[in-house]
């Protein structure tokens, strides 16, 4: 599982029917930075992620990744690599916040 931030949506027009009407999400991992250990820096990597929670484009999310992705009754019958599990209110690392979803907005 990992953090990511959404960046962006997928529109796919053409796909198989299994994955009609899924949301997709395109998202942005992120890593905390490990000179201050005080905020979140992106990894430079996007990935591709059903989304089964509602999701919007700047939320921080959790995204679990690999054969994890389909065990979840939304995803188990679905030929997904990444689902967000998860939208994160706050990340405190070291008794410190590195982020508030309050404070973003």
């Amino acid at each position: 599982m990992f953090l990511a931030r959404v960046t962006g949506s997928i529109v796919s027009t053409q796909k198989v029917a299994s994955m009609k009407g899924h949301k997709l999400l395109v998202v942005e991992p992120y890593r905390l930075d490990t000179d201050s250990r005080e905020r979140l820096l992106t990894t430079g990597r996007t990935f591709i992620a059903v989304d089964t929670l509602g999701a919007g484009e700047g939320d921080l999310v959790l995204v679990c990744q690999g054969s994890s992705a389909r065990l979840t009754p939304e995803t188990k019958t679905l030929p997904i690599d990444a689902v967000v599990t998860g939208i994160v209110d706050s990340v405190h690392v070291e008794k410190k916040s590195v982020y508030c979803r309050k404070e973003e907005g």
